[in-house]
């Protein structure tokens, strides 16, 4: 799973122009005066091929006790809770101070990896000024430049370590075994269902919202075939979500959803179609995921109730239009066996294998019944295609001014692909890329 990375540290040390260097992005508003930052903000990192969650927090006093430093403070622990690694920003400028040592204090206490970056040390490498910082019992300060970019990498390189050999050995344990993910809003029938499925009570499942407070994974072994479960914790809206403990498994769910083949995304029949499972549901499109719908507690609605949901699926989830929709109660043990079939369909379509010679004459037939249109004086054109990766599926087309290709055009193709590899349960990407040509920069 992604590792989640929190930076903390005392008002004005930089953390947020941290935050935006290792997201890439402005998204953390910068300005130099102190307690700027008040809330947490998230954000996705990456270093080469690795990727991690940035929690950005307000400047940090964790012994403050009024106003809205203690709100400040109540927000970086709870940043603390939800991450793998911390980072301690702290100001070579500034020197070391009795805060810093509070912060370290506190940091120490909840058993965290902790690694100590000194910001604003652009060019002061070997300066002196670095050893006061060893009286943090941090370990080595990195000196770093979050404006300029310095020591950045190294730092990062730091942090992640210990989480690549876990994911490598995580993914050698795990190779041969299909990682399901079960998500949901909270009190859908998450941990109900694994509990059907296992024959056990293996999971705690009660009838109130947030049971849940972290993904749990269980194994688990079906006609011969090993997956791994992992139900997580329900998904709430920001603005109703307090306690820390509930922010935490928000974190954790999206975590479980990137690293799963397939997500069951389970809805409530008796709730219908919110928001919240809209969201979730983009998500899980964003993240490239197989999916597969299952709608809880279908006995529970009458016909008229049934024929609404439909609709409600058909309107608000319709570009979760390749996923199968089936109807069960995990209570009752209804419906299940059509539902393992429809997850292994979906796992099997996102790794499915599309040869070139194959692809290049879809994409030739789909031409010859219908060309794309004329994008200025020239016409598309449509010449071979290859796979481009699985998990999901991604198709390469070639060919020259394919930039005139309409997303009705891509569309199109998508359908006459899925039609003949019937892929169910998978997003399909087609990207295309155009030739080059050599006479357009000559004179």
């Amino acid at each position: 799973m992604k590792p989640v990375i929190a930076l903390v540290g005392r008002p004005n040390v930089g953390k947020s122009t941290l935050f935006n260097r290792l997201t890439k992005s402005r998204d953390a508003i910068v300005a130099d005066f102190a307690g700027l930052t008040r809330d947490r903000h998230y954000g996705d990192g990456r270093l080469g091929d690795r990727e991690f969650i940035v929690i950005d927090t307000g400047g940090f006093e964790p012994d403050s006790t009024t106003g809205i430093v203690k709100e400040m403070a109540k927000q970086t622990k709870q940043a603390v809770a939800e991450a793998d690694a911390v980072i301690f920003v702290v100001d070579i400028r500034l020197g070391l101070s009795a805060h810093d040592s509070e912060i370290a204090r506190y940091l120490r206490s909840v058993n965290k990896r902790v690694h100590l970056a000194v910001n604003k040390a652009e060019g002061m490498v070997e300066s002196p000024l670095l050893a006061e910082f060893h009286e943090l019992g941090m370990g080595e300060p990195h000196p770093i430049s979050s404006a300029h970019g310095q020591g950045i990498r190294s730092l990062l390189d730091a942090v992640l370590a210990p989480f690549d050999a876990t994911e490598r050995d995580d993914e050698a344990k795990d190779e041969g075994v299909i990682r399901l993910a079960v998500a949901g809003r909270p009190n859908v029938g998450k941990s109900t269902l694994i509990n059907t499925w296992l024959g056990e009570e293996r999971l705690v499942a009660f009838d109130m919202p947030g049971t849940t407070r972290d993904a749990i994974a269980v194994d688990f072994e079906r006609n011969g075939q090993k997956f791994k479960l992992i139900d997580t914790a329900g998904l709430r809206r920001k603005g109703r979500v307090f306690e820390a403990i509930e922010k935490f498994s928000v974190v954790k769910t999206l975590q479980a959803i990137a690293d799963a083949h397939v997500v069951l995304l389970l809805l409530d029949a008796t709730q219908g179609v919110t928001d919240q499972d809209a969201h979730i549901a983009g998500y899980i499109l964003d993240s490239g995921r197989a999916v597969v719908l299952a709608v809880n507690k279908w006995d529970a609605v009458d016909s008229y109730q049934r024929e609404t949901l439909k609709r409600q699926i058909e309107q608000r989830l319709a570009f979760l239009k390749f996923a199968p929709m089936h109807q069960i109660s995990a209570l009752k043990r209804q419906g299940l066996a059509a539902l393992w079939n429809a997850m292994a369909d979906a796992y099997a379509s996102a790794y499915r294998k599309m040869t070139t010679p194959v692809l290049t004459r879809l994409i030739q037939e789909a031409v010859e019944h219908q060309q794309p249109k004329r994008a200025g004086l020239s016409r598309p054109k449509l010449r071979y295609a290859h796979q481009g990766g699985q998990n999901p599926p991604i198709v390469v087309i070639h060919g020259n001014a394919l930039e005139g290709v309409t997303e009705v055009y891509k569309r199109y193709l998508e359908g006459r692909i899925r039609a003949h590899y019937k892929l169910v349960g998978t997003p399909l990407k087609i990207e295309l890329r155009s030739s080059k040509n050599p006479f357009t920069e000559k004179n």
